[in-house]
């Protein structure tokens, strides 16, 4: 699906690092096409804060899933899962236990994390939920909300504003919350925090949706008035920025060569040109090719 949708490198928000750092050494080595990997490992979660959406995981996966309780131990895992290859930290400081029950990760836990990762120079990336996981998220000095809050009672305009002077980032993936009665409220968080300044950067949720189709997530995108520039920068130049990526995000000589090429040009399209893609190419190697079919409908 990544090559498919023209991604030449992704960032892994939670995995088992030990199959997610085969899979990228069987990429790097050529064996198989795909895009470069930026993995988080484990996310690290509230002590007795699993999401309940992760009720069916067998009970011995489930059971690994690191939900530290005090600094310490969150230092101690940030420093394992950096030994075992992770590149940037995920934090659930909002965690879903019951449908509607939000169980923040608390501060001083957040904070260690945050430290641990800054110290080697990593990215710490947040699942929200909700106000006091934007806060806890904001204090802890994450960088990137992984996700729009989506219990959006107490989101305003000064908390938004608040996160853009902080420098943080925000992944809408509003397709997940689609379907949601809060969606129109959502938009208009992304909206805002977009208008007041912040960067925002392309994101799927791939893994845990699981139709691979990105459509919906175009369309909701426009809906919340995000123009062909805006996207464009959320797939290509703000990602660069935000991962302190260098020689890479535009086309010009000396630079890595990771292009998309498209069917249709999304600038006189809809943003769902975005998606069709011809070909993908990775450090001037093309690693998906559909020029001999049709665009996708």
């Amino acid at each position: 699906m990544l090559t498919h949708s023209g991604f030449t490198t992704v960032v892994d928000l939670a995995s088992d690092i030990r199959s997610t750092a085969a899979l990228r050494r069987r990429i790097e080595s050529g064996e198989v096409m795909g895009p470069r990997i930026f993995t988080a490992g484990s996310g690290l979660y509230p002590p007795n804060g699993i999401p309940f959406y992760l009720n069916d995981l067998p009970p011995q996966i489930r059971a690994a899933l690191p939900q530290p309780s005090t600094p310490a131990e969150a230092t101690a895992i940030v420093e394992k899962n950096i030994a075992a290859g992770a590149d940037v930290l995920k934090l659930f400081t909002g965690s879903y236990i019951a449908p509607g029950h939000v169980k923040p990760m608390p501060l001083d836990v957040a904070r260690a994390a945050v430290a641990a990762a800054h110290a080697k120079h990593q990215l710490a990336f947040a699942h929200p939920s909700n106000l006091e996981g934007v806060r806890v998220a904001l204090e802890s000095g994450v960088d990137v909300l992984a996700h729009a809050p989506d219990t959006v009672e107490g989101i305003d305009d000064a908390l938004l504003a608040d996160l853009v002077a902080h420098h943080m980032s925000m992944i809408p993936t509003l397709k997940l919350f689609s379907a949601d009665d809060s969606i129109l409220r959502i938009r208009a968080i992304v909206s805002k925090f977009h208008q007041l300044g912040g960067s925002l950067i392309f994101g799927t949720d791939t893994g845990f949706v699981t139709d691979y189709d990105l459509t919906e997530e175009y369309r909701e995108l426009a809906l919340a008035h995000l123009t062909f520039k805006d996207v464009f920068a959320m797939l290509t130049t703000e990602p660069v920025k935000r991962l302190g990526l260098k020689d890479e995000g535009r086309i010009a000589p000396g630079f890595r060569g990771d292009l998309t090429v498209l069917w249709l040009d999304p600038s006189s399209q809809n943003l769902s040109a975005f998606k069709q893609v011809r070909y993908t190419i990775r450090a001037g190697r093309v690693i998906f090719d559909r020029s001999q079919s049709t665009p996708q409908p």
